[in-house]
């Protein structure tokens, strides 16, 4: 008896119906209501979609320069010039590399650098493209816009940037490794570059030198007439020689035709009157001893320097000729050695090597606006059909359900019904 009556609740009880299954009718009995919330989500989620700008992307692959002969003398001027905001980062880095730090890092720190990324701010105008107020909420959303990574086996750089526009993409990405190779050039602090701005500092100094000591000569060659000092007592002395010789001639001449003819003949007259004149041509070749003592006592119509201050002027116009020559010997040595320098210069900067240029972005890298939609519709789906189902396990709890009361509790004191109202 007692069997039997334990039994009869038994086979009274129905099977409980699975929850999952329950919830699929409840929703399939409510599929148009699903299907006008899709259609709207759909719609919705296409126009947000194709609301987003495209943004494109250039990436750009470098090596970065090895360090067996420049890297100490890089680091040490990071580490020693790294004096201001943008630089202090700087020289923590490079003295935390010269403790052990990969040089990969390194380079990418200075890409980070507010070095490098604000003269690519400045260059390309970011403050006006990113719509900003600051420069620092401009260099931060450069940075989030820029991704560089390092492939540790292989130590190749990679440096991914992000933009609306296209072209400014491909040119951000080049700018990062010009602006990389200007901040290496201009901390490098090698035994080549210091040679090189030696002898340049020398070879303007030289050259200054140089260009006194041939505007003097000049002044000296204009006031003197002295142009070759050897030619021009070469060929004085040759020409007083000659005129020499011809008054020897004539005064033998002369002599002979005054015991033929006497002292009133026409020829006589003319052979003396000849003699007069390379006397005087020989004179004034020859200069007086009064103008010996004289600098600027030179006739102003004459082509040569006489040969009385020949002496005295080849002595002062081979001092300053001999200056020019030593300052041109100077320059032009100088001028080797500094074009020697900038090669060597060349050769010590550490440049980075790039092994991927920029290239120019084909497609959009976002937004994914198929994957969007699709995403958004799924989404509003689940959220309405979990607040579906969440409405009606509310509508199904009993009023005296604890759950129920206290909701009731909390909607009347935030509302403001009547306490009163509420039945406990």
């Amino acid at each position: 008896m007692i069997a039997s009556s334990i039994s009869a609740p038994a086979d009274r009880i129905a099977p409980p119906k699975a929850a999952w299954a329950r919830n699929l009718l409840y929703l399939w009995d409510r599929r148009r209501t699903l299907q006008r919330v899709g259609m709207i989500a759909l719609l919705v989620s296409t126009i947000v979609a194709f609301t987003i700008p495209k943004h494109y992307q250039s990436s750009t692959s470098l090596m970065p320069p090895d360090q067996q002969g420049s890297g100490p003398a890089l680091l040490a001027a990071l580490a020693g010039r790294a004096g201001g905001a943008a630089g202090g980062g700087l020289g923590l880095l490079a003295s935390g590399l010269l403790g052990g730090k990969n040089s990969g890092e390194l380079y990418i720190d200075l890409l980070r650098s507010g070095t490098v990324t604000g003269d690519l701010a400045d260059r390309f105008h970011l403050q006006q493209v990113y719509r900003t107020r600051y420069m620092k909420d401009t260099l931060k959303k450069l940075n989030a816009r820029t991704k560089i990574t390092e492939n540790k086996k292989s130590g190749v750089i990679t440096i991914v940037v992000t933009d609306t526009d296209r072209k400014r993409a491909q040119d951000l990405a080049r700018g990062y490794v010009d602006e990389l190779n200007k901040l290496l050039s201009r901390v490098s602090t090698s035994s080549a570059r210091r040679e090189r701005q030696f002898i340049e500092q020398r070879q303007a100094s030289v050259l200054k030198e140089l260009n006194a000591a041939e505007e003097q000569l000049s002044q000296f060659s204009s006031s003197t007439s002295t142009i070759d000092i050897r030619e021009q007592t070469r060929a004085t002395v040759d020409a007083g020689a000659k005129l020499q010789a011809e008054m020897i001639f004539g005064e033998t001449e002369l002599e002979s035709l005054k015991q033929i003819y006497g002292d009133d003949n026409v020829r006589v007259k003319a052979a003396r009157e000849r003699i007069g004149v390379l006397q005087r041509e020989l004179g004034k070749m020859g200069g007086s001893p009064a103008d010996a003592n004289d600098p600027v006592a030179l006739g102003k119509d004459e082509l040569y320097p006489p040969l009385r201050r020949l002496p005295e002027l080849g002595v002062r116009y081979a001092n300053i000729y001999r200056r020019v020559k030593v300052q041109e010997a100077v320059y032009e040595f100088l001028s080797a050695e500094y074009e020697t320098a900038r090669i060597e210069e060349a050769k010590e900067i550490p440049t980075v090597n790039t092994i991927d240029a920029a290239g120019w972005p084909e497609k959009k890298s976002f937004p994914p606006r198929l994957i969007f939609m699709l995403a958004g519709t799924c989404i509003v789906l689940l959220i309405t059909s979990f607040a579906m189902l969440l409405r009606r396990n509310w509508h199904e709890l009993d009023d005296g359900d604890d759950l129920k009361k206290l909701a009731h509790i909390f909607v009347t004191r935030n509302v403001g019904s009547a306490p009163n109202e509420v039945d406990l």
